[in-house]
């Protein structure tokens, strides 16, 4: 995979993505940062990644279910 793999399909939806992505952060109590987070182990990163998608899982689940 060649360039950037954080860019956003939807462009209009960055603003927002990053705001999911700073309270997934403080709901799990990493100290995630706008800009570098260098600082960060690769496992606190991988759980705010991991946490968004799940919590986008079963958002789309409770859509699907009518709910």
């Amino acid at each position: 995979m060649s360039g950037k793999s954080n860019t956003t399909n939807v462009p209009e939806a960055r603003e927002a993505m990053d705001r999911f992505k700073m309270e997934v952060a403080n709901e799990l109590g990493v100290p995630l940062t706008n800009g570098y987070n260098g600082n960060l182990t690769s496992a606190q990163n991988g759980s705010v990644g991991g946490y968004m998608v799940k919590k986008m899982i079963e958002s789309y689940e409770r859509n699907l279910a009518g709910k």
